[in-house]
């Protein structure tokens, strides 16, 4: 249920650059998570809808964009693309993997009035 805290972050986020920036609505909020972040979009689209009402983001859309998850593997020195921590290089088999993408969140973008 970390999603909860997550859509908070985020509102606090938007309040603070809504703040700075002088604008009173917001219309869509474009987020980047990594398919390795660990966010289940679902509770985090649900959450977002919770914490938003009453504020600048209320009725907003949020659009999730993913960023697949890559790595660099140390024994073939190749990227390759991984759906999961600890996987296997599909090329060599060596675990040895530094993950270089994939494990982010942040705000693309805010759509605002």
């Amino acid at each position: 249920m970390h999603e909860m805290s997550l859509a908070e972050n985020i509102m606090q986020l938007i309040e603070d650059a809504a703040l700075e920036q002088q604008f009173t609505q917001v219309i869509t909020v474009w987020l980047e998570i990594g398919q390795l972040a660990c966010v289940e979009k679902e509770s985090l689209h649900f959450y977002f809808d919770v914490v938003t009402q009453d504020s600048v983001a209320r009725q907003a859309k949020l659009k999730i964009i993913e960023i697949p998850g890559q790595a660099l593997c140390n024994q073939c020195n190749q990227d390759i693309l991984i759906t999961a921590y600890h996987a296997a290089c599909p090329l060599c088999g060596s675990y040895a993997l530094h993950v270089t993408q994939g494990n982010e969140m942040r705000i693309k973008e805010i759509e605002v009035k």
